[in-house]
C-alpha cells in the first residue's frame, strides 16, 4: 500500500485501506443529447460539467445530488443512470493520488442557476459534435474527450428504463440483505446485463 496515503484500519484489525479522496463528474444529459456545462466567471470563457468532492459520510450518489443542487441550482432535477467511469489522477503535489468517479444524470426540468463556488457562472448545453469540433473549452473533464460520446450512449441506453436501485441501503451489516427479484427484474435492473 502506497505510503503517501492516509490509512484506516477495520474494527477488527485485519483489513488496511487506502483514504483516497474522491471527486465526483456529473453529466447530466438532457432530451436533445446536450450536456450541461457551466463556466465559471475566472475560467477565462472555459467550461467544465458539474463536478466536486465526495465530503465526509456522503454515499456518492448523496455527494453527487449534493453538488449538482449546489452548482446548478436547487430548481434543476435529475434522475440518477448510470455510473459511467472511474479514473486516477494527480490532483496537485499534495494530492498526489485522487479517485474520479463519473455518473451520467437524466435531465428532468427546472431552471438551471449556478450557486455556491459557480455562483455567476455561465451556462450552456452542447451536443458531442460541438465538443468534438473544440467549440466548447472543457477543463472538466479535461484529456478525455471519448467520455462524452460514452455519456450520451448511456443516457440513449438507461433514460427510459425504470429506475434502479443507484445506493444500497447504508449499515452495519457488510453483506446486507437486498429484497428478493426474480431473473427477469434483476437483469432489467443490471447495466451490465443490457436489461435481458
Amino acid at each position: 500500500m502506497s505510503h503517501d496515503l492516509p490509512t484506516i484500519t477495520t474494527h477488527d484489525g485485519r483489513r488496511q485501506f487506502a483514504c483516497t479522496p474522491t471527486a465526483l463528474v456529473c453529466f447530466v444529459v438532457n432530451t436533445e443529447e446536450q450536456i450541461l456545462f457551466l463556466s465559471h466567471p475566472n475560467s477565462g470563457g472555459r467550461w467544465e460539467v458539474i463536478n466536486g468532492a465526495l465530503e465526509h459520510g456522503e454515499t456518492l450518489l448523496e455527494g453527487c445530488l449534493r453538488e449538482i443542487g449546489e452548482e446548478a441550482g436547487p430548481e434543476i432535477q435529475v434522475r440518477p443512470l448510470s455510473v459511467l467511469h472511474a479514473y486516477s489522477f494527480a490532483y496537485d503535489a499534495a494530492v498526489s493520488h485522487m479517485t474520479s468517479l463519473c455518473f451520467v444524470f437524466g435531465y428532468e426540468g427546472g431552471a438551471v442557476i449556478p450557486g455556491d463556488d459557480m455562483a455567476g457562472s455561465g451556462v450552456r448545453w452542447a451536443s458531442v459534435d460541438e465538443i468534438t469540433r473544440g467549440e466548447v473549452d472543457v477543463i472538466v473533464p479535461r484529456q478525455v474527450p471519448w467520455l462524452f460520446a460514452r455519456a450520451v450512449e448511456h443516457y440513449r441506453l438507461y433514460k427510459d428504463r425504470a429506475p434502479a436501485m443507484f445506493q444500497p441501503p447504508m449499515g452495519r451489516d457488510p453483506h446486507p440483505k437486498y429484497p428478493k427479484q426474480t431473473a427477469a427484474e434483476r437483469n432489467a435492473n443490471n447495466p451490465a446485463s443490457g436489461g435481458r
